[in-house]
């Protein structure tokens, strides 16, 4: 007897479960819907952020090798430097 009240409350709240459920999903189809046509679809966000992250790669590439170029023509310098004869300089 016992385990037929278990089970009936069991099924009773499962009932209270679905329906409110049920009214949470009514609550949001009945809220304003955004047109397609206006909402920034997610890739584009994903296009532009892709885009930007091209830029940046970009820059640090250009400043890479400018800083490369600077470093080998300061090697090379001394390089020179380090194989000519002080006296030969002046």
């Amino acid at each position: 007897m016992a385990y037929s009240g278990y089970l009936q409350a069991a099924v009773l709240l499962l009932a209270v479960q679905l329906l409110c459920l049920g009214a949470a999903d009514a609550d949001q189809e009945t809220g304003t819907v955004i047109p397609a046509e206006s909402r920034p679809c997610v890739d584009c966000h994903a296009f532009e952020f892709m885009q930007r992250a091209l830029q940046d790669l970009k820059k640090t590439a250009f400043n890479l090798d400018a800083r490369t170029e600077t470093l080998v023509l300061r090697a090379e310098r001394r390089a020179l430097c380090d194989c000519m004869p002080t006296n030969s300089l002046r």
